[in-house]
């Protein structure tokens, strides 16, 4: 053996269970794609995350657990999670303990685990590929059918995105004593564009920070009002654990659904991950990865649902069985609440008020997030950054205005666009799951990470779709 043969050997990595050669089996596809991922740009360095502080050593097993480490990791998952707390949440959440009490509560705590069983998967791909999933469907789907999943991520997200411009505006409304008409609030709200894009600037660090405001902002509001309002407990825990569902709930039952699983959360999650160093060949370095997001993950959407469960059993008890019940909207919930209980040292219609800003401005800017990875991942564009979140918002706040203008003076008509937009979210979640799943159980694509037939996970959400068209039809 001669002495170069040698110094190669030192100098290569160490690889896990290589003796048989099942290293051959890469984290990219077999399949030749050389020159797209050569062109393939990395984020910037202010909006990525340095988390590896022994990058230099190489483990022969998954380094061991460290509460530093999660730290560093956590972050992605709580962006994530604004998309299980914009106003279409909020509004799903009213109607549903308005209109049915708390009898809906089981199936806002499966469509969240059904929701977090995506959203790690999401991260899964993300973390094992160093893509996000609208930069592998535009690399292994022919252009018909890359073009039809972004035409539906978009349409799936200008719906999500006029519930989150029009809550917000709401919000300005009900602050400002009716000041300011939907419309201005609209305008207000649509320069959040240029927030992202100053705090992307600053680093990841200093948008998660905001977002982490308010997300606080969300939960002390609504757990304020949880306990002011003091639902009952057994009647609630009956909720959860009992299903039910009447005739007369399902277009409530889809709306539930729909508004905590949002199809472009999907894509989103798995660029979000990108804003941690992870480099996909080093495997037990992306096992480490994947360990931290599911913790992240599931602590981040344990407190969406219970800001979601807050919200349903106020309305649950203020307004179930009453006349109210079946008029109540994101637009009156707050005059309601007033009438219900009263001002107070703090008053509920401004702590309604306070929360459903703070959800209004998170999933807009969230929203304007996600659309600049759907249009650049699916289209291949390469733009500035405020220049491609405007033009993602303008996709969105024009039909707004147009909703906003036209619904100004009806306040029932706004609260059932937004019921149907819900619905919407419901119907378009197959063309992002559908792509997810197909990626995420090719190995080619995925390598040693591919989901296993154990998991069962295709079945998991076969059933769990073909009982969502269901509930559609029915309705």
């Amino acid at each position: 053996m001669t002495d170069s043969t040698v110094s190669r050997q030192e100098n290569s990595p160490k690889r896990p269970n290589d003796s048989n050669g099942e290293f051959k089996r890469l984290l990219v596809p077999e399949t030749s794609q050389p020159e797209e991922d050569e062109l393939h740009e990395s984020p910037p360095e202010n909006q990525v995350l340095n988390v590896e502080e022994d990058r230099d050593k190489t483990y022969d097993s998954v380094p061991p657990f460290s509460w530093a480490k999660l730290w560093k990791f956590t972050g992605p998952g709580f962006l994530m999670s604004i998309a299980f707390l914009d106003p279409g949440n909020i509004e799903g959440d009213l109607q549903a303990g308005a209109v049915a009490g708390y009898s809906l509560l089981w199936l806002l705590l499966w469509a969240t685990l059904m929701g977090l069983l995506m959203q790690l998967l999401s991260a899964r791909i993300g973390v094992a590929t160093g893509r996000h999933l609208a930069e592998i469907c535009r690399s292994e789907y022919p252009s018909w059918a890359r073009i039809l999943l972004w035409f539906m991520a978009e349409v799936a997200l200008i719906g999500a995105d006029i519930q989150e411009v029009i809550g917000s505006a709401i919000a300005l409304q009900i602050l400002t004593r009716g000041f300011l008409p939907i419309w201005v609030g609209v305008i207000i709200t649509s320069f959040d564009c240029f927030l992202i894009s100053y705090l992307e600037k600053c680093g990841m660090r200093k948008l998660e920070g905001l977002f982490a405001v308010l997300i606080a902002t969300m939960a002390l509001s609504f757990a304020w009002m949880f306990n002011e309002t003091k639902p009952s407990v057994e009647e609630l825990f009956i909720g959860i654990i009992i299903p039910k569902l009447g005739s007369k709930t399902i277009r409530e039952a889809v709306g539930v659904v729909g508004c905590v699983i949002t199809p472009h959360n999907v894509f989103l999650h798995s660029a979000l991950v990108q804003s941690r160093k992870t480099d996909p060949k080093e495997i037990n370095r992306v096992q480490e990865a994947l360990n931290y997001y599911t913790i992240e993950s599931s602590a981040a959407l344990f407190v969406s649902f219970m800001i979601n469960l807050f919200v349903t059993a106020v309305f649950a008890k203020g307004f179930y069985g009453t006349k109210q019940a079946d008029s109540i909207g994101l637009v009156n919930a707050g005059h309601y609440l007033q009438e219900k209980y009263g001002g107070g040292v703090f008053p509920i219609l401004y702590i309604w008020g306070i929360g459903l800003l703070a959800a209004g401005q998170s999933s807009t800017i969230t929203g304007t997030y996600a659309g600049q990875f759907i249009m650049e991942g699916f289209l291949d564009l390469q733009m500035e950054q405020w220049l491609s979140a405007f033009i993602t918002r303008s996709f969105a706040i024009v039909p707004t205005m147009f909703v906003a203008i036209m619904f100004n003076t009806s306040e029932g008509s706004l609260d059932v666009l937004n019921e149907w937009l819900n619905i919407l979210q419901s119907m378009q979640i197959p063309f992002a799951v559908i792509p997810l799943l197909t990626m995420v159980s090719n190995e080619h694509i995925m390598g040693l990470f591919k989901i296993g037939p154990s998991l069962e996970v295709k079945q998991f959400f076969v059933i769990s779709l073909y009982c969502y068209v269901l509930l559609i039809v029915t309705s």
